[in-house]
């Protein structure tokens, strides 16, 4: 299954410090930590997400239809990501809310990052 997802920055200092803190919502910490690289997660082998300035040199660009998800424990912790993301100079990619028809208990936020790579926040259930 996924070990780690990686996005291209071309601020690599503003977005670690964007991470540290969005990532902190959910206990995830620095997991790997160089000078060029930079990786998160909830355990050194556990699932997590990663920036890196690209390796052939070239500026970042933003992958089209990919998509980064951060599971969160509750509805809440949904709104508590999307509204740091926000505060963090994130853009607005769709507020916190449910998603796939009447029936449905995914609950996620929409947003993207510093250097527009799209990220959610969701949660499937009903608290």
């Amino acid at each position: 299954m996924l070990g780690y997802a990686t996005v291209g920055t071309n601020d690599f200092a503003k977005a670690a410090a964007f991470y540290d803190e969005l990532l902190s919502i959910v206990g995830a910490k620095r997991v790997w930590d160089d000078p060029s690289f930079v990786a998160w997660g909830n355990s050194p082998t556990g699932a997590g997400i990663s920036i890196a300035k690209p390796f052939d040199g070239n500026p970042a660009t933003v992958g089209n239809g990919t998509m980064i998800a951060i599971v969160a424990p509750d509805r809440a912790t949904v709104d508590k990501i999307y509204a740091k993301a926000i505060a963090l100079g994130a853009t607005d990619e769709g507020g916190p809310g449910l998603r796939g028809g009447d029936d449905s208990t995914f609950y996620a936020a929409y947003f993207r990052d510093l250097d527009g790579n799209k990220l959610n926040a969701f949660f499937m259930g009903t608290a």
